[in-house]
């Protein structure tokens, strides 16, 4: 019986995240005939859960986010993916060169390929009254909250794509969404901002750092802000601030060391490797240029034919004898 079990939670590939590089990767994988197991703690989708229309993605010149995310999972799975919903935990190389994936409901796989898609999670502030009021006025997805603040007065913090989009969005449902940048210009792509500027429901708070979230027993009241400059201090009032900073990386479930940049995300080569052999990582906890749903797909493309090719070599080397490395 415990031959059989271990049988059972051995495959070729595990993938781990099932955003839109994680989906992509395990179509790749199953079409290429190998036993793939894709692991993800919520709903397949990843942040296509969490955008409302998805209209930068070829082919589709607008389509929401769920349903594209329900799209690459139902593709994914007729290829032949597994897809098991749990908390990965943690992801060891073996003395034998293969892999060990732990995961949060005590479950444990092994694969001699791992290919990392398991994305980023949104930067905090950091600032007094965030976690305080989390939940309670503070979000970090608009797609999620933004129907909680109808008619109301909110503030998005931020000045890339996300925060400049979302806060356009987010005027479907407020009446007044301030745009609070620690600049005095965007870093968001022309487009977007040209779309929120002219937007009539959003004011730009330029050059100031939201320095507290303040509150009450009803929830977010105000945000005490600091020019960027001069110091000074002033407040604004709004009854919800979204967070928009950036993501930090999924990457604390390796356990072994692997080579990254200052700022944790996993460098690669071209075929997706890592510094670890048979690790593999795409999509957006990878050190690229942009992270859009184009080149988190493209990235998962070219990882799951490089391990298709790395197990080949991998079987040939077996045969031949000689160790992995």
């Amino acid at each position: 019986m415990g031959g059989q079990e271990q049988n059972m939670n051995s495959y070729d590939v595990i993938v781990i995240g099932a955003g839109p590089a994680g989906l992509c990767a395990g179509m790749y994988a199953g079409r290429g005939m190998l036993r793939t197991l894709v692991l993800e703690r919520g709903l397949p989708g990843g942040e296509l859960l969490n955008t409302e229309l998805i209209e930068d993605y070829i082919g589709f010149e607008s389509i929401p986010g769920r349903e594209l995310a329900e799209k690459m999972a139902s593709h994914a799975v007729k290829f032949g993916a597994e897809i098991v919903t749990d908390t990965v935990e943690a992801v060891r190389k073996t003395e034998e060169g293969d892999f060990t994936v732990e995961t949060g409901l005590g479950k444990r796989y092994r694969a001699p390929a791992v290919i990392l898609t398991a994305g980023g999670t949104p930067n905090k502030l950091g600032i007094p009254g965030e976690q305080e009021y989390a939940g309670r006025g503070v979000s970090y997805c608009a797609v999620c909250d933004g129907a909680f603040f109808k008619r109301e007065t909110i503030a998005v913090v931020g000045g890339g794509d996300a925060a400049v989009e979302e806060a356009d969005y987010l005027t479907r449902y407020a009446a007044k969404v301030y745009i609070v940048h620690r600049r005095d210009q965007f870093r968001a792509s022309p487009i977007i901002q040209e779309r929120a500027l002219k937007n009539p429901r959003i004011e730009v708070v330029w050059n100031k750092v939201v320095e507290e979230i303040v509150g009450g027993p009803t929830g977010v009241t105000s945000l005490r802000l600091k020019d960027s400059g001069t110091g000074e201090a002033s407040s604004l009032a709004v009854t919800g601030c979204f967070v928009f900073i950036g993501f930090s990386p999924n990457t604390g479930m390796i356990k072994d060391h692997y080579d990254h940049d200052a700022a944790g995300y996993v460098i690669t080569d071209t075929h997706m490797r890592t510094s670890i052999p048979g690790l593999f990582a795409a999509g957006d906890l990878r050190v690229q240029l942009t992270r859009q749903v184009t080149t988190a797909v493209g990235d998962a493309t070219t990882a799951a034919i490089a391990v298709q090719k790395y197990l080949t070599e991998l079987r040939e080397r077996e045969s031949a004898g000689v160790g992995a490395s």
